[in-house]
Parts: structure tokens; sequence; C-alpha cells
């Protein structure tokens, strides 16, 4: 990867860390800052494995590189841990922002559990209002110290293991119009499919709540299924193990012939986002089932074979990553150029959960940026 992030592309230098971008699949407990955590855990008395912010920060990452979505989940004891007060839960949700802006993000939209974050005394919905207090000084300092605009919504996640489906897309309903903008089921995924959540999903259909559910991750084509049947997602969280329903049929130097089921149809045809976040999905072994390392990750496949998708970062602190980074990582990769990245962050905007006006002023704003870039 380019030390100084600067790449030849379009006949001139670019500067990726200055593109603008759209980030869909970002944790709020995943993306914490070392000295965050352990200035907020020195308050709450919580031990941590390193005491100084750098060795943190490689034990999160070393961590994390399990292979293993549950071991990697493990590390989330102690970001939760520390965001248990509505100061702690502001703080970091402010400084998430902060960070997001310094990727060149122009919209985000966070995913965290509230049903996380209760052992101190606070309720769900004081932790929502806790998160959005954070959020918007967030954009604040945003706008204030670089004099561009940031959007952010919230995404409320529930997690897949607890049963508590229903009771938190009720709270997603409650604050629709305090930032919250979409509804998520996240945690461990294999053996237990969305349809665990039906009587959720039906609710926010019935509300017409925009939905997102972590599916092809850690379990195959039937936890997928059920994401778009049983939950109406209009985008798949990570979604990488789609590209089990594609067969290759055969391929020379320069073509490659494949077959799609009719599941990999329906996502392509009806352009459903696929939340791809490259580093993560080597951390979790998302790709075990192509490879180990990142030439081995069927983006560039689903990519090419016109599949919406976008690149995230998942959790920034345990991949220990940025958009940019993610963004940098697929140039080396795949070679891809200026045009190729405008790709990705259209497709996000495009499945944004915003409105459609909103959308296409989003679109509007990448491509001027990358006009820019590329002149």
């Amino acid at each position: 990867m380019s030390d100084s992030g600067d790449y030849l592309m379009n006949g001139g230098r670019v500067d990726i860390a200055s593109l603008p971008k759209v980030s869909l699949h970002d944790h709020l407990d995943g993306g914490l800052r070392p000295q965050t955590i352990i200035e907020l855990a020195d308050e709450v008395g919580l031990a941590l494995p390193a005491a100084d912010a750098d060795a943190l920060g490689t034990w999160f990452r070393e961590s994390a590189d399990s292979g293993s979505l549950p071991t990697y989940l493990e590390t989330f004891s102690i970001t939760t841990g520390v965001m248990q007060t509505a100061p702690g839960l502001t703080r970091v949700a402010r400084e998430f922002v902060q960070d997001l802006g310094a990727d060149g993000v122009l919209y985000g939209e966070i995913r965290w559990a509230p049903e996380q974050h209760l052992t101190r005394g606070l309720t769900l919905d004081q932790t929502v209002e806790a998160v959005q207090a954070g959020i918007d000084a967030g954009i604040e300092d945003v706008r204030r110290t670089t004099g561009r605009e940031i959007g952010i919504g919230q995404l409320v996640s529930a997690m897949r293991q607890n049963d508590r489906g229903l009771e938190i897309a009720e709270l997603a309903l409650r604050h629709r119009g305090n930032g919250v903008v979409g509804f998520d089921i996240a945690g461990p995924e294999d053996g237990f499919l969305p349809s665990r959540m039906g009587d959720a999903f039906d609710l926010l259909a019935e509300n017409w709540f925009p939905v997102t559910v972590h599916a092809g991750e850690a379990a195959d084509l039937d936890s997928i299924a059920s994401a778009l049947l049983d939950g109406r997602a209009l985008r798949l969280g990570h979604g990488v193990r789609l590209a089990l329903d594609i067969a290759i049929e055969g391929e020379d130097e320069n073509n490659t012939w494949v077959s799609l089921g009719r599941l990999a149809h329906w996502v392509k045809d009806r352009e459903i986002a696929l939340e791809l976040s490259p580093s993560s999905n080597l951390q979790t072994g998302a790709i075990e089932a192509w490879g180990d390392e990142l030439a081995d990750h069927p983006f560039d496949l689903l990519y090419q074979l016109g599949f919406r998708v976008t690149v995230n970062t998942d959790n920034r602190l345990m991949s220990d990553t940025s958009i940019t980074k993610e963004l940098s990582l697929l140039v080396d990769t795949f070679g891809y150029d200026l045009a190729d990245l405008e790709v990705f962050q259209l497709n996000a905007a495009g499945a944004a959960f915003l409105s459609v006006e909103d959308r296409e002023e989003l679109a509007d704003r990448i491509s001027a940026g990358f006009d820019e870039a590329g002149a």
C-alpha cells in the first residue's frame, strides 16, 4: 500500500484520503480511540489488557485476527464495557463522527446495539438519546473545523442471540424522527437465522422502516435468504458468502464464465447492496471458502459481475483501518482506478437510508469531488 496515500491514477496523483466517501457498515463499539478507552476505563474501574494507547490498539488488532467471528466478537466486551454511561456514549459517538469527517466521509450510518449498554442503569431510550447527542456534537465539530457538512444516521441493532428483536424494533421506531434511520441485527450469525425475529421484521415492514441484516459473514446462503425473505432486508451486512451461489464454469487468461443461482440473481437484479468489509472479512474467516488473503476475496468477482458492492470498515479499531485504508488495499490488490472508487461510493450513496432527493444530492457531491480529484 502506498505509504503516502497517493496513487497514480488517470494520469495524475490521487490522494485517496481526500476523496468523498460514504460509510454504511461501521460499528460504534468497534470504532473507539484507544486513548478514549483508557480514560473511560479508568472512570468506571475496568481492567484493560494494556496500559498505553499504542499497546492497546495492537492488542485489539491481534486479538481480532482470529479467523473466527465468535472469537473476534470477544474483544467487544472491553469497548462496550466503557460505554455504559450517558457521558461515555456521547463522547464515543462524538469522536466517532469526528474520525469519519477526518476520513473524508460525507455520509455515514453508525450501527450499535442499545441493549448492550444498560448495566449502569440507563434505559434503552436514554442510550439512543446519549448517542444522538454525541452525533449532533460531532457533526458541528466537523462543520466548524473543516467547513464541510457530514450527515450521520443511527442504525439500531438487535443482538440475534438475545431474542429482544421486537423490543428493539419498537425502540428504533420511537426514535425514527430523532436520528435513527434503520434497523439491523448483529451478533453470532451461525445458528441464529433472521427468521427468529420475524415479529420484529413484521412490525418494521408495517411501518415502512428500512432494514439491513448481517448475513453471509459467518453463515451461508440460508442466512442470506432469511435476511431477504424474513427480514425484508434492503442491504446485506457483509453478504460476502453470496459468492457461494456463483459457479465458475470456465476461464482462460482473458475471460471467466460463471452461472448465478437464483439467490445471487435476485440480489444482483434487485441491486441489493453488499456491505463488504475486506479487512474484517479476512479477520473473521468470512472468505475462508476462497482463501486467506485479500486477493482471494470475492470482492472483485462480485464487482465485475455487476453486484452493488460497497466498501466499509466494519470495526475500525479491531481492523486498525479506515475507509481510506480499505480503498487503498483494494487498489493495491485489484488495480482499481479512480472510476472504480467512484462507483463504490455511488453504490453506497444509492443504498443509503435516505430520501431519494438526499441520495441524489449525496451522489452529486461525490461526483463533484471525484471530478475535482481527476482534473
